[in-house]
């Protein structure tokens, strides 16, 4: 077992899923001789070669549409969009026929593909390179949307997906690709789909987030904990469908709720986990929940992308507020 960052936990997984699976096969711009913009596909033509490691145009259109053709004859492709702000010409094929094709078909076909695309700021990139799409797919339906927050989450949950029979959006948070390591071991063995990560317990108030959020919102709970806060950390990992019910029983134990996310304020998905907790749990708070996200603008370019992105500072505040309301 070895210490690997996030990218190089994706790159693993995409060699055991194609090792162990001939079927497997990856498409995307600039992946194979350059091994991808940040090197998450590195080595892979190399040992499997031009027809399963894919250089296509830059035509994000037409590599959602070849990797839903593929998918309906039976192949397994894992296709990347290099930036998902570069996404959205893909939708087209995603929502008219990856999502649909299992209910068009009345089960005859299914569409089991993969769509990976890094996403997120925190990198200083140009506009367009720093999206939070999570809850535009989500609200798509026939998806599953995926979103790693460590190595061996990655490493799991992205061979779960590529062995789903139906098609998943891999949202993989670009400013976490390198930034720590974590034991992974090459074992093959997929981690749970569709359940969140309770990655710390806490009694006082439960805090949902997914993705590139989950470092601040563990470095915030270090700092609560000095104050004798304890917060339960909940990792989503899967947005859609959503384990609602981890979620839940966590507030009915706490009383109160916090959700931490990168994307804009407005219709972002925690507007989704704050509803289920209003319609389900809401005699069980003690405290009205508190959202603490991006702002409703575009990400901003370097100097102003700290401001946007949810600071440890601007979450802990969040789980005083609540502490303090009740």
């Amino acid at each position: 077992m070895s210490e690997i960052t996030l990218v190089e936990a994706v790159n693993l997984a995409l060699a055991r899923a194609m090792g162990e699976d001939k079927d497997v096969l990856l498409l995307g711009e600039d992946i194979g001789v350059n091994g991808g913009v940040f090197r998450a596909t590195n080595g892979l033509q190399a040992r499997f070669g031009r027809e399963r490691v894919i250089d296509t145009p830059l035509a994000e259109g037409g590599i959602a549409g070849v990797a839903v053709g593929m998918a309906a004859m039976g192949l397994k492709p894992v296709a990347e969009i290099q930036f998902s702000g570069f996404i959205y010409p893909a939708i087209d094929q995603i929502i008219n026929h990856a999502s649909r094709m299992r209910n068009r078909t009345r089960g005859r076909l299914t569409c089991p593909m993969v769509l990976r695309s890094p996403c997120g700021a925190g990198i200083h990139a140009p506009e367009h390179h720093s999206e939070s799409p999570e809850a535009m797919f989500a609200h798509m339906p026939g998806l599953r949307v995926v979103a790693p927050s460590s190595p061996a989450r990655a490493y799991g949950l992205l061979l779960a997906s590529v062995r789903d029979p139906d098609p998943v959006i891999f949202l993989e948070p670009t400013r976490l690709y390198r930034l720590f390591r974590q034991e992974v071991e090459d074992d093959g063995v997929e981690l749970p789909l569709d359940a969140c990560f309770i990655l710390r317990e806490g009694a006082d108030a439960t805090v949902v987030t997914w993705g590139a959020m989950v470092p601040e919102t563990l470095a915030a709970a270090e700092n609560l904990e000095e104050e004798g806060v304890m917060i339960e950390v909940i990792d989503v990992a899967t947005l859609k469908p959503l384990d609602v019910e981890t979620i839940l029983r966590s507030v009915e134990k706490t009383g109160r709720c916090v959700i931490v996310h990168e994307a804009p304020r407005t219709a972002g998905f925690g507007a989704e986990v704050a509803a289920e907790i209003a319609e389900r749990a809401l005699y069980y708070l003690l405290a009205p929940i508190k959202r603490v996200t991006g702002y409703d603008v575009v990400v901003p370019l370097a100097k102003l992308e700290k401001q946007y992105i949810p600071s440890v500072d601007r979450i802990v505040d969040g789980v005083r507020q609540v502490m303090e309301a009740s």
